[in-house]
């Protein structure tokens, strides 16, 4: 992986006065995360590439200057329109899936334009969202990629019923748990390997 990529971010970030968690936060990450970047383990993908020149306020050519882009690991999202959700739950994502590449969005449009650029492996869905709703994200995600393995948060059990009709993998009640997402990893219908697609 690239170190210099790893060492300028950690140049910026520390010229904007910023924790690695803090730095997280404002992502939608796990603080892993940007450890793993700046250790030189991991690389951004794109799409954070841009998140990541609008938080620390500098030119994205920069950044992407000093990155060699890689699809080696599978692309998980999780979208809910609730911060508290996504803070709780990106962590548990991560513990499961440490060789993922994971990201969460308050917008239900932001992840739609992620899911243009990037192969989306893993997407999981708040069912009530602001403006839309998980099951019509969800059919948007499949036009994008029909390989897209859906699961569904939600925190009422009345909606599995019409989840089931979207070509959705799977459906969970919040709060998520590592197990939860353990038992939901064994029923996706394109399991996920090294390379972002399903098998």
């Amino acid at each position: 992986m690239s170190m210099l990529f790893a060492n300028n971010l950690k140049k910026l970030r520390k010229e904007k006065g910023l924790t690695q968690r803090e730095l997280a936060e404002r992502l939608f990450v796990n603080r892993t995360s940007v450890n793993r970047w700046e250790s030189g383990s991991r690389l951004p993908d794109f799409e954070m590439i841009f998140r990541l020149s609008e938080v620390l306020d500098v030119d994205v050519n920069i950044l992407l200057s000093t990155a060699s882009l890689s699809d080696e690991c599978p692309n998980v999202i999780m979208v809910d329109d609730r911060k508290l959700i996504l803070t709780g739950g990106l962590p548990i994502l991560e513990e499961v899936m440490p060789d993922a590449n994971i990201i969460g969005f308050t917008d239900a449009a932001e992840a739609v334009e992620y899911a243009k650029m990037n192969r989306v492996a893993l997407a999981f869905l708040d069912i009530e969202l602001r403006n839309t709703n998980g099951l019509d994200l969800c059919r948007t995600l499949l036009k994008i990629n029909p390989r897209t393995n859906i699961v569904y948060l939600t925190a009422y059990s009345d909606y599995s019923l019409d989840a089931w009709g979207t070509g959705a993998s799977g459906f969970m009640l919040k709060p998520i748990t590592p197990e939860g997402v353990r038992e939901q990893l064994k029923n996706l219908r394109y399991p996920l390997r090294s390379g972002g697609e399903g098998a």
